[in-house]
Formats: structure tokens, sequence, C-alpha cells
């Protein structure tokens, strides 16, 4: 598979193998390949040490492309076949959107865990259905927030704010811009129903980001706004979006998506984040330092030692699929609770129903 920069709908970042069990002790399959985004799911949990088993999709041919890049995965004729493999532990997914928790639903009746690409929900009833799922399967129903979990530098972050370099978060500000590449899009991308709005949709990585760095277990959507500021031609798509959000500590969120990354950027997005604390504060660089460094994972660290740049590409991993492993095997909580997988699509959620549409 090619890691490409310019694709973020196609992004899998390659890691060093990490693995935390042995060959065949924890047995996967992928299924739903609707989001390119299946491949770094993939990739993180088998360098964590899982093994894929089967790969599925209605479209068949899809699921042998898939298959031909992950050796030893066979192609299953059928999802149920997959359901009713004892050996599989966990179903990982990307399928459209609106179609992510009714997915789940099956895989958790089926004694499964379920980690699905983000966004999880596109409705607040479908994260209902869910969480009573949960309750009564005690199944996982988790989430690949991409923009935390497999960038270095964002792993990296919070590493540094447990270690209390710039004491209590304050407030985070991120900006997710991504480019569009209109022509490489599904027809679904361009449904409201199907991809729930932007800020449901990217907007998700930066509130769980914002739980994340502040350590807020809830939070208030104060406003939010969205936007087709520059695509007419898709009467539906969502082109901008932004919120503002206060947690139940006092921390405070601003947050930008847009699809509007020139053609020149070496990258599909210069993602930043900006973490003020009561003693410094963290920018993050994530996949560009503009005209200065093609690679990502920059982490600039300003506090009462001084100024600090730490270039961590490569140097960090990727903790959460070794994490998320074992909490399925010991059905701990280590990798992300549920209740912050949740909270971060409620949010979401939330700030996508009382946006303000502005053009």
């Amino acid at each position: 598979m090619t890691v490409s920069k310019q694709d973020g709908m196609n992004y899998a970042p390659k890691g060093k193998p990490n693995p935390v069990v042995k060959t065949g002790e924890f047995v996967f399959a992928a299924a739903a390949l609707d989001h390119g985004h299946i491949h770094g799911m993939s990739q993180g949990l088998i360098e964590a040490g899982a093994t894929l088993k089967w790969v599925f999709d209605p479209d068949q041919a899809k699921a042998e492309t898939f298959a031909s890049k992950f050796p030893g995965a066979q192609v299953a004729d059928s999802f149920e076949l997959i359901l009713e493999d004892n050996e599989v532990r966990l179903v990982a997914a990307a399928a459209v959107p609106s179609e992510r928790c009714a997915l789940g639903l099956r895989v958790m009746d089926a004694g499964k865990d379920y980690f699905t690409d983000k966004t999880p929900f596109t409705s607040l009833d479908q994260l209902t259905l869910a969480r009573a799922k949960v309750r009564e399967t005690g199944r996982k129903y988790m989430v690949y927030y991409s923009e935390r979990l497999h960038v270095e530098s964002a792993v990296y972050a919070g590493q540094l704010i447990r270690k209390g370099a710039i004491g209590r978060v304050l407030q985070v500000t991120g900006f997710g811009p991504h480019r569009l590449n209109a022509q490489t899009r599904p027809d679904w991308f361009f449904r409201r129903k199907n991809y729930g709005g932007i800020l449901c949709d990217i907007g998700s990585h930066q509130i769980e980001q914002f739980l994340y760095y502040s350590g807020c277990q809830d939070a208030e959507v104060l406003h939010s706004k969205i936007a087709n500021y520059h695509h007419p031609e898709y009467p539906e798509l969502e082109d901008f979006g932004d919120a503002t959000l206060v947690g139940d500590n006092g921390a405070t969120q601003y947050f930008r998506v847009d699809w509007f990354t020139p053609d020149g950027l070496g990258t599909w997005g210069d993602g930043r984040t900006f973490i003020l604390g009561t003693e410094g504060y963290i920018e993050l660089r994530k996949y560009i330092d503009v005209a200065r460094d093609p690679a990502g994972d920059h982490v600039y660290l300003v506090n009462k030692d001084g100024e600090r740049h730490f270039a961590v590409h490569g140097q960090i991993g990727y903790p959460f699929f070794g994490e998320l492993i074992l909490d399925c095997l010991n059905r701990t909580e280590y990798a992300m609770t549920q209740a912050h997988a949740f909270k971060a699509a409620e949010l979401c959620l939330k700030a996508q129903e009382i946006a303000v549409r502005i053009s």
C-alpha cells in the first residue's frame, strides 16, 4: 500500500512493528471498505501483533485488492462468515458513515468488538442505539480518531501534558484543513444524509482531541457554523465549518475544518493544534512544516525551561493499537474509554445540529 500524503482519504501511516501478542493470539477481520482509512486501521492493528484473517466487502474486486496488500488475509464470501467465526475477536470497518452504526450493532450482537472509522454516527438516535447495545452485550464500539491516534506528534503532545510540561490545559485550538480531491471521491461523500455534515465528519477529530488534551469528561457546544462557500456543483457539501466549546472543567476550544487545501501544499492538509496551559504552550505541525520540512510530526514546546522543538517522526510510534488489542483481551479501557469515544461523537453531532449556515 502506498503511503501518500497527497490524499487524506487513503492516508495510511506505517509505524515500527511493536507486537503485544503472538501471531494468531488476536484475530480480526476487515469489512466495509468504503473509506480508505480501513488501510490505516488494519495496518496499525497488524503492527501491534494482530492477525488479519478475513476481508469482506460487497464489491469482491475491492476486497481482493485489499487482501492482496495484506498477505494471509482471505476474502470472505459473506459478512455472516466473519460474524460466525469464533476466532475473530474484532471487526474493523470503514463503512459509509450513515451505515456504521447498524454494522456495529450486528458485530456486537455476534459477540465481537467493533472498531469503526470516524465519524462513528450521523445521528443522535444512532448513538443512543449503540450505547444501549454496549450495555447489553459488554462489547466495545471503538473509533479511529486518526488525527490523534495515528499521528506521532499528537501522541507525544499527550505525553508531555501528562508529565506536566505546560501545567493545566486551558484552551485547545485546532485547524483541520483537507484537500477535496473531488474527482476521486465516491458519490456518498457528497450526500449530506450519508456523511453527516462537516462538523460531524472531520470535526469529530478536533473535538476528540479537545476532550483528551484538556481532560474534560463533557462539554457544551457554545456555537457552530457551516458553509458551502465555493462548491455549488455539490449543493449538499459543506466545505467549511467551525465551532467553540467549553468543557466541564472550564477549558475551552475553537476549531476550524475545511476542504480548501491548495494544490501547492505538499500534503493533504496542514493540520495544526495549539494547546495553551497555565505554565506553557504546545504547537503541533502534524503533517508538514510549511516551506521548511516536508516531514510532519513537529512539536514546539515553550515553558519555564525555554523554547524547544522536537521532530518526532518515526520516534514515538502508535501505542493505541496495542492498547486496544490488550483492552479487548482483558476487558480494560487503557486505549480509550467507551465514554470518551461516545462523548466525542455526541458533541460533534450536537455541533452539527445547532450549526448556523452562513452561505
